[in-house]
C-alpha cells in the first residue's frame, strides 16, 4: 500500500501544509499517513517518528524564513532593514501559522547547528551593526527584538488585538518606530 513518490522531502512539505491547516502540535506520522491514504508503517521508511517529522518541518520553516528575510534585507539598512526584517516574521506567521510555530520547536544541538537558525542571528546582528551596538549590548538587542517580534505575532495570531481599536497594524508600526528610537539611543551600561 506504499504510495509511489513518497519521499522524506514530500512528507515534510505535506507535514508543513498540515501544520498550517490544523496546528503544529497536531502533526503526527499518523495524521500524515491519513493525508496520503497509506498505512503508518509505510512512512517509517522515510521518517523515524513524529519527532523526526516535526524536526524536519522546523528546519524547513527556519530555511523559508531565512530566505525571505535575506531577500527583504537586500540593500537595506537602519530602520528600513529593521522594519523589513520584522515584517518578514509577521507576514510569515500570518501566512503560515503552523510553520511559524514549527520554527519555535526546540531542536537538538546537532540539528540546531545545521539549521538556518544561524542565518537568522547573522541577519539580526547585521541590522544591529547599523545601530553601532557592540557586545554584549548586541546580544541583548538580538534577544529583545526576537522577544518583541515573537510576542507581538503570537498575541496577534491568538486574536489578542482583534477586539479593540486601533488596528493592530497601527500598533505594529508604532512598536517598530519605538524599537528604532531605542536602538539609536541604546543606554550605556
Amino acid at each position: 500500500m506504499t504510495r509511489v513518490g513518497l519521499t522524506a522531502e514530500r512528507l515534510t512539505r505535506a507535514g508543513a501544509e498540515l501544520a498550517d491547516e490544523v496546528g503544529f502540535e497536531q502533526v503526527t506520522v499518523s495524521a500524515l499517513a491519513r493525508r496520503f491514504d497509506v498505512k503508518v508503517a509505510s512512512l517509517y521508511s522515510h521518517l523515524k517518528n513524529s519527532h523526526d517529522l516535526k524536526t524536519r518541518i522546523a528546519l524547513l520553516a527556519l530555511e523559508e524564513l531565512a530566505d525571505r528575510a535575506a531577500d527583504a534585507l537586500a540593500g537595506r539598512a537602519g530602520k528600513d532593514a529593521l522594519t523589513a526584517f520584522a515584517n518578514v516574521y509577521r507576514d510569515y506567521a500570518r501566512e503560515h501559522p503552523g510553520r511559524y510555530a514549527a520554527a519555535q520547536f526546540r531542536l537538538d544541538p546537532e540539528a540546531a547547528a545545521a539549521s538556518a537558525g544561524g542565518r537568522h542571528s547573522q541577519m539580526t546582528r547585521a541590522i544591529l551593526r547599523g545601530y553601532d551596538l557592540a557586545e554584549p549590548d548586541q546580544t541583548h538587542a538580538v534577544r529583545m527584538l526576537g522577544s518583541v517580534f515573537h510576542g507581538y505575532v503570537s498575541l496577534e495570531l491568538a486574536g489578542g488585538f482583534s477586539h479593540s481599536a486601533p488596528d493592530s497594524q497601527v500598533s505594529w508600526s508604532r512598536i517598530l518606530d519605538a524599537l528604532d528610537v531605542l536602538l539609536r539611543n541604546w543606554p550605556a551600561p
